[in-house]
């Protein structure tokens, strides 16, 4: 199993350094959420965000299927996303830390 959470963080890490962010520096950190990840595939089919509630059904969470639709406005506004998987340069280098973000999916897409 680590060697597929190692493979995975690996492959995430590359495409996101490709666009100019990266991956939370906390690798233990991010093995979990990546952890996370892969049991969202597991369960639905599809890597969800592990920090929001998913409703199994591709359509209605297409907008938090990592990385969601959120993550680009959320660091480039704050340095980091909802869940601190990807982070700014500033974060990345250790001048800036990650903090908690507000929600910006909007509530009607929120599984209860």
């Amino acid at each position: 199993m680590e060697e597929q959470v190692d493979q995975f963080y690996q492959s995430l890490k590359g495409a996101t350094e490709n666009l100019g962010q990266f991956l939370n520096p906390d690798i233990e950190f991010t093995k979990d959420l990546v952890r996370g990840l892969m049991k969202n595939k597991e369960r639905y089919g599809y890597t969800s965000c592990p920090c929001r509630l998913a409703s199994g059904v591709l359509e209605k969470d297409s907008d938090i299927i990592c990385p969601c639709f959120y993550r680009d406005p959320d660091v480039a506004e704050f340095g980091n996303c909802y869940c601190s998987l990807y982070v700014s340069k500033e974060i990345n280098d250790g001048t800036k830390k990650t903090h908690s973000i507000p929600e910006r999916r909007p509530k009607e897409l929120r599984t209860k």
